[in-house]
């Protein structure tokens, strides 16, 4: 019994799908486009204790090319700006991947909202180019003239660094939950090598598992394109919802 106990930290117990941390990412790139969108589209997806600073969401195409025991994987999905006790960070709504351990990892350990999709990250000619599809239907596509301006490294760098909160749902065998918690979690050791905006479009198409067009793009406000190695920190639960 004790040796199931020391070694249960990953599913299968015999060749976990993932190994223990840290884990480290080397030549990180992110396209991250923020767009504002309805308020009332955030509330109804925002768990509280959490709140809505101001209605802006950033969608994200994020190249891994090399992760600790993740291997190499593409991600796109959707973080709201929020706030907690006060303090400014930002809620990942929405996760679409392509990497089985990073699925499971990110899912087990952090609370990571992850489903399996098919996102790209690739520049075309003078374009940066991000796409996610699900199944056959392309449901996101962002674009950023490639390199247009440089951008601050040490005030990208401390934006990378700021929480970032996931909502945790682990169910029992009946099916009720056994963990349901709020997790906060950070990026360390950031070593940004590059920082560009440009000019910069979204266009996300409706869909019934990946409904990223549920918040609506009404405005674009700021783009950027981020070349980092970083370590993804293991997170620690802010917020109980099953305790009594």
């Amino acid at each position: 019994m004790q040796d199931v106990r020391s070694k249960a930290f990953a599913m299968p117990i015999t060749n976990p799908a993932y190994p223990m941390g840290p884990y480290k990412f080397v030549d990180r790139e992110f396209l991250i486009i923020t767009y504002r969108t309805d308020l009332e589209c955030l509330r109804k997806v925002v768990p509280e204790p959490l709140e809505v600073a101001d209605p802006l969401v950033s969608y994200e195409f994020i190249r891994m090319p090399d992760s600790t025991g993740f291997g190499d994987y593409t991600e796109s999905g959707q973080v709201i700006s929020v706030t907690y006790q006060g303090q400014p960070g930002s809620y990942t709504h929405a996760m679409y991947l392509d990497d089985h351990p990073p699925i499971a990892g990110g899912r087990e350990l952090w609370g990571f909202p992850k489903k399996l999709a098919s996102p790209t990250l690739a520049v075309h000619s003078d374009t940066l180019v991000g796409t996610l599809d699900y199944g056959p239907v392309r449901v996101a596509t962002g674009t950023m003239g490639y390199k247009h301006r440089e951008l601050d490294l040490a005030e990208q760098a401390k934006r990378l660094g700021a929480p970032n909160y996931l909502l945790k749902i682990v169910p029992h065998v009946d099916g009720s939950p056994r963990v349901c918690e709020l997790v906060r979690y950070y990026m360390k050791d950031i070593k940004l090598k590059g920082a560009w905006t440009g000019p910069g479009a979204l266009h996300l198409t409706p869909h019934a598992l990946a409904p990223v067009a549920n918040l609506p793009v009404l405005e674009i406000v700021e783009v950027r394109h981020l070349l980092a190695d970083v370590t993804l920190a293991l997170g620690e639960v802010v917020h109980d919802y099953l305790a009594k």
